[in-house]
């Protein structure tokens, strides 16, 4: 997908171009910034950034990758948080939009980045993250480049408190366990039943077959037209790759998977029961006994389709994230 958040060691990506929070002077230091040394091999890297000499803060240099999987290295120096009033906002913007900019001019259609400043820099995590989301969403709807928001562990990625509670209860409210439906006691009648059901289907089969409804892919494509949207607004709204969207217009019996078939009605703004009814078409439908999908009811009713923000709640619950 365009964006996808992951939990990994950044060193271990395989990406065109890894993202390394560096320092004004380009040495190694600790934390990202040393273990992308240490997995590139610290004299080679020293030696190339020590040609360069300095980084402004904001601004973004590129070396190679050495011994690391990645072709590149990205370099950027992000702000050292002064408490929110010395333009840091606007430079840890620029330290991703810079270093985006670097990676496509170096023909790279993959990039992983750490969450830049939220170490010993003392970002605020949260706010870090949505600069982060943020930034690299708006340059997403412009360019084509997959990017990767790699965080180390859960503990380093949190929603606000707030709305973190809010789909919390939420969940608590609307989620329910899935019971087991028993035949009760009289087992043979529940069978023989059954038998006469299988039985109507096949005779109805092909009469089903005869008038079938659109398929998704069409159903998809009329709401497209009925919204007025573009192709490309909606793939990109729906976090989607462009090559997936083409495979999808262009085979009308093409069977997404279902988190698929959300991430468009999201991108679309579909209310719940146009939701549901693309899901039908693929042969899905929203549930209370699944929390993915008790959490994108949630996002669906407060009317908020920002795919890249319900996919930071979906992570947080450990939750599949929507695109390809």
């Amino acid at each position: 997908m365009p964006l996808e958040i992951v939990r990994n060691d950044i060193t271990k990506m395989q990406v065109d171009a890894i993202v390394n929070a560096a320092n004004r002077d380009l040495q190694r230091g600790g934390g990202v910034c040393g273990a992308i040394f240490q997995g590139a091999g610290s004299g080679e890297l020293q030696e190339a950034c020590n040609r360069i000499g300095n980084c402004p803060t904001g601004e973004a240099v590129i070396t190679d990758a050495y011994q690391l999987r990645a072709k590149y290295i990205i370099h950027t120096v992000g702000p050292v948080w002064r408490g929110g009033s010395h333009k840091e906002e606007e430079q840890l913007k620029d330290c991703y939009k810079n270093s985006l900019n670097l990676a496509l001019s170096h023909g790279c259609e993959s990039v992983a980045f750490p969450l830049i400043s939220s170490g010993i820099y003392g970002y605020p995590k949260e706010q870090a993250l949505q600069v982060a989301v943020s930034t690299i969403s708006s340059f997403l709807m412009q360019h084509e480049i997959l990017v990767y928001l790699v965080v180390f562990d859960k503990k380093a990625f949190q929603l606000s408190e707030k709305l973190f509670r809010s789909i919390e209860e939420f969940i608590d409210e609307h989620y329910v366990e899935e019971m087991d439906i028993s035949f009760g006691t009289n087992r043979r009648e529940a069978y023989e039943l059954e038998d006469s059901m299988v039985l109507q289907s096949s005779q109805n089969l092909q009469e089903m077959i005869e008038h079938m409804d659109e398929s998704f892919s069409e159903r998809l494509l009329r709401l497209i037209d009925e919204k007025g949207m573009t192709d490309v607004e909606v793939y990109k709204r729906s976090n989607m790759d462009r090559r997936l969207f083409s495979k999808i217009r262009n085979n009308k019996d093409y069977t997404p998977l279902k988190k698929t078939v959300v991430a468009f009605a999201i991108g679309l703004q579909l209310n719940l029961q146009e939701t549901n009814q693309l899901l039908e078409k693929a042969g899905y439908t929203l549930s209370r006994s699944h929390k993915f999908d008790v959490i994108i009811e949630y996002f669906i009713q407060q009317h908020n389709y920002n795919i890249f923000e319900i996919n930071e709640a979906l992570f947080s619950f450990d939750q599949p994230l929507l695109g390809t």
